[in-house]
């Protein structure tokens, strides 16, 4: 243990913020918050046991400045930092600093991050490893138009742009047809560049009509790698996930085993220690292949949580400070029980191309949790939403003894949500959670885009229908 009572500076904001600051708080370790100057009076920052002023409203002026946040972590005098999600959570030169300033940094090391950050060398890894991977390339600087479509060729369309500094969806553009190459690895090449700071970019096959399932893993140091079985992440709105379950349904227990060997085969070649997901595609006729690996606790870890009963980011803190035997232990007897599926509550307008909706939460009223019903948030009301950064409210995830079960308390809580001040996509993944498709088939990662008139209109329909059933009746005058 790096100290009888470790301190752990969070280096992030909103639910994850949150949600590492109890964690530390169930543990006995003391917490430590950054903020900026918009997130002076933010629920991250008042459930902490202290905070440090860390710069201007823009990421690039506070959560994305490394040496004021590890600056902070040496004034507040604390043992660890933890990244979260998003922001420095997945920047080698982040976890490198933090370590050189003495400091544990919660997470795998440097050179792991490095390494399964650049995606064309991660997929020769996962290759090296023995896992499925699909036709591509390596990292292109090459402005050559002709060898750029040799290339493609080879690979064979419709194939996709991405760069190599990617992940989380962005960066990424289809291409079906030799006429659209181009100008999709410009436009991913300038994305990635005002992303990432890297505009290099690798061409890989398209598998279509395929599945997002993941595979939680955890490297415990001294005692290997173990899988913490998986989620399926398919309903996606512009490569961004907003439904996550676990088990995949209808996934063939064979796949399953193999999704699960082979993240722990790639896992284990790199030596990878905490908290980390492998994600695979998985077609209609059950071939997988690797898409990336997250080196991060992900948004969607409380579907696992909730089957499982395993607190993920409670082993992230013990297994970095010195509990490593206590989360060996109880990595030996996982055990999934039942089913569970998270929503992603974003302020957004689902009717206007889910774009963001800042403003006041004038009300927010969640609804009544109980031992099958869990609520991750960022935000509570009176709290306002500033265009700073993602909108992400929180997460509502509910338990079942199946899917159904799962789905239809899912489905009862998000009615009972009250929120007055911005749009939500509550009534949006209400729409979705009833839809034929979502609860009787198995949907794609294109299911959302080839469905969502259809899905909007209905959310519209239901947020008219209620807003009429709360009107007040007039007194005749």
């Amino acid at each position: 243990m790096t100290s009888s009572n470790p301190k752990v500076l969070i280096a992030n904001r909103g639910e994850i913020a949150c949600r590492v600051a109890r964690a530390c708080r169930t543990l006995g370790y003391g917490s430590v918050a950054v903020y900026s100057d918009a997130d002076a009076t933010a629920l991250h920052v008042r459930l902490a046991d202290e905070a440090r002023h860390i710069g201007g409203a823009r990421p690039q002026d506070s959560y994305l400045l490394a040496e004021r946040i590890i600056q902070a972590a040496i004034d507040a005098r604390a043992d660890a930092v933890h990244p979260g999600y998003g922001f420095l959570a997945e920047d080698p030169a982040f976890a490198e600093a933090v370590v050189s300033a003495g400091l544990v940094f919660i997470g795998p090391s440097s050179s792991v991050i490095a390494a399964m950050g650049e995606k064309a060398a991660a997929r020769k890894l996962a290759h090296d490893a023995g896992v499925p991977i699909l036709p591509g390339s390596g990292s292109l600087h090459v402005d050559d138009e002709s060898s750029l479509e040799a290339i493609a060729l080879d690979i064979g369309y419709p194939l996709l742009v991405k760069a190599s500094a990617g992940g989380g969806g962005i960066g990424m553009r289809l291409v079906t047809d030799p006429a659209g190459l181009h100008a999709a690895i410009a436009q991913t090449k300038s994305q990635a560049s005002a992303f990432f700071g890297d505009g290099s970019v690798y061409l890989e096959r398209a598998m279509t009509d395929a599945r997002h399932v993941e595979v939680q893993v955890f490297g415990i140091p001294g005692a290997g790698v173990v899988h913490v079985f998986e989620r399926d992440c398919s309903v996606q709105r512009r490569n961004q996930k907003i439904i996550e379950e676990t088990p995949a349904p209808q996934l063939d227990a064979s796949i399953r085993r193999e999704l699960f060997d082979s993240a722990v085969r790639l896992a284990e070649r790199v030596d990878y220690q905490g908290a980390g997901t492998v994600e695979f595609l998985v077609d209609a006729s059950g071939r997988i292949a690797f898409l990336e690996m997250n080196t991060r606790i992900q948004v969607e870890h409380p579907v696992t949580e909730l089957v499982t009963g395993i607190d993920l980011v409670g082993w992230q803190l013990r297994a970095a400070l010195g509990d490593e035997a206590g989360v060996r232990r109880e990595a030996s007897g996982i055990r999934g029980d039942g089913a569970a599926i998270e929503v992603r509550i974003v302020a957004e307008d689902p009717s206007r191309g889910f774009i963001p909706s800042p403003g006041q939460l004038k009300r927010f009223r969640p609804p009544v949790l109980d031992d099958h019903l869990r609520l991750d948030l960022g935000y509570t009301e009176g709290d306002t939403i500033t265009p700073y950064y993602d909108p992400l409210l929180g997460k509502l995830i509910a338990r079942g003894a199946d899917r159904d079960q799962a789905r239809e308390r899912l489905l009862a809580a998000l009615g009972d949500f009250e929120v007055e001040g911005i749009r939500t996509n509550i009534r949006y993944l209400s729409a979705v959670l009833d839809d034929a498709v979502f609860r009787d088939q198995v949907p794609t990662t294109t299911y959302l885009t080839d469905n969502h008139p259809r899905l909007s209109e209905r959310a519209s329909s239901d947020a008219a229908r209620t807003t009429a059933m709360h009107e007040p009746i007039g007194d005749g005058r």
